[in-house]
């Protein structure tokens, strides 16, 4: 089945609150995609963001984000009152995420919501608790740590809770118990506007694809509960970190500073951790992108403390074996591989055997002379093309960037006079492929420069900020979406 649908994540959603949530705007949003015609809405993680706000580098692999957590909806409930937040500045930029003024403004909310909260618990947040336990105690725990030790690393905590040791867990649990349910509250009330959200887009046509990092932050209530699954020394430091080898995005290479697998352990524990972490995924999005693919096949190790990802060196993933374990708990589950970077024979042949589709990218297809993997005569149906994803340039800044020969030679490809013109034949070439899926990032539908760019790779900060104005969703908008669709049979 042919279909469509737009790369947004839930953070450039228009709010009046400094950040998109899973509020009015979040099922607005869902409608004007129904009225495009799309079938798919990709967003990023939504887990906590970690390091230079990046969702790629959050405390916990299954928590959510407490930014997305709708203020209004905690009004309506009688958690919040209007005054306590709309005079807030959350930021001087409407097109821009402030995440300074959200960092010291949000918690201090929910705190206030969680004491409201707690006064009348309903019945489903014990249901709640009791089905997430498995990952949800130690993400409060780790949380709780976090604040009373000065938002400092787990690895740099006192020695007892560093380790993870359970007689100074139950005496922290004790000390911090208030902490904990905040936290418990926070993970129930994003979870229950999540779950609200993802109906209301199924109800109306629309699957959200997710998406699942194959590395976990070093800063993470994953790695301080399970270093054992980890590249770590006796001082729980990495040995190495991940990252990828110089490339089309960076002559030095990716330095992503995630500490690497011991898939041997892994191995040996039947992928337990995987299998979980996957279901999880599963469970909450419709489809699940699984980042970094190739690294499955082979990955880039790094000597940790190294400044580049220069002098990596490629060593063996878990290969088809963890799949057929994943395929073998989860049956049919929606995947798609992330098979981005230097794709060699063995990744290709990984792919092929998974049976999950892969990725083409139109911004790489388009070198003068050389017959790219990425042109759209060479797609066959099972994969997804994309204009760009979130670590490209948009479409027109792209385009913008281009030598004159570069630029010459997509203007002719996607029969052309103006940059403005091709980018957005650019998007009917993604839609007129072969491919079963297409999909475009937002700011190419609505034509933004680079000045919309979600991520620059290998910069540590000024990125993941891009929000839409409420005004670039229109009607109009919406209606040229719905013909290219109809027109290509989407």
């Amino acid at each position: 089945m042919r279909e469509s649908g737009v790369l947004m994540h839930l953070s450039s959603l228009p709010s009046p609150y400094g950040i998109g949530t899973m509020g009015k705007e979040a099922f607005r949003f869902v409608d004007f995609l129904a009225k495009a015609g799309q079938k798919i809405w990709q967003i990023l993680p939504i887990t906590p963001t970690g390091y230079g706000d990046s969702p790629y580098q959050s405390f916990s692999t299954y928590a959510g984000n407490p930014y997305f957590i709708d203020l209004d909806l905690l009004c309506k409930s009688g958690l919040l009152k209007k005054g306590e937040y709309a005079s807030i500045n959350w930021g001087d930029d409407p097109c821009a995420v402030d995440y300074e003024k959200l960092f010291q403004n949000r918690l201090p909310l929910l705190k206030k919501a969680a004491a409201r909260f707690f006064a009348a618990p309903p019945k489903d947040y014990e249901t709640f608790v009791c089905e997430q336990t498995a990952w949800l105690e130690d993400y409060a725990l780790f949380m709780s740590l976090k604040t009373e030790n000065g938002g400092a690393p787990w690895y740099e905590w006192p020695e007892e809770v560093r380790r993870h040791r359970y007689d100074a867990l139950q005496s922290t649990y004790a000390r911090l118990y208030d902490d904990v349910l905040f936290w418990r509250f926070v993970q129930y009330t994003f979870y229950k506007q999540w779950n609200a959200l993802k109906a209301y887009a199924n109800h109306s046509g629309i699957e959200i694809l997710g998406d699942l990092p194959i590395y976990v932050a070093h800063d993470s209530a994953d790695v301080w509960a399970h270093p054992e699954l980890f590249e770590l020394d006796e001082d729980l430091n990495p040995i190495e970190v991940a990252g990828c080898p110089p490339d089309y995005f960076s002559e030095t290479g990716q330095l992503w500073g995630n500490p690497v697998y011991r898939w041997q352990v892994h191995r040996e524990t039947g992928y337990e951790w995987w299998l979980g972490r996957i279901a999880h995924a599963t469970q909450v999005y419709d489809r699940v992108r699984i980042d970094h693919f190739r690294g499955f096949e082979s990955f880039w190790a790094i000597p940790a403390g190294d400044e580049t990802a220069v002098n990596g060196c490629w060593k063996a993933g878990p290969g088809m074996e963890l799949f057929h374990r994943v395929n073998q708990r989860l049956g049919s589950a929606k995947i798609v591989a992330e098979d981005l970077g230097l794709i060699t024979p063995q990744v290709r042949a990984l792919l092929e055997e998974s049976g999950y589709p892969g990725m083409k990218v139109l911004a790489f297809a388009f070198t003068p002379g050389v017959d790219s993997d990425y042109l759209p005569f060479h797609y066959t149906s099972n994969c997804i093309c994309y204009t760009g994803t979130h670590d490209n340039e948009t479409v027109l800044g792209w385009l913008r960037s281009l030598s004159k020969a570069e630029l010459s030679y997509v203007k002719n490809y996607t029969r052309a006079k103006t940059i403005e013109d091709c980018a957005q034949n650019i998007i009917a070439l993604a839609w007129s492929s072969p491919a079963d899926t297409a999909i475009a990032q937002m700011q190419d539908f609505i034509g933004l420069g680079n000045e919309a760019r979600m991520n620059t790779p290998s910069t540590p900060s000024g990125n993941w900020r891009w929000r839409a104005r409420k005004e670039h969703l229109n009607a109009r908008l919406a209606s040229k979406m719905l013909a290219l669709t109809k027109l290509y049979w989407r």
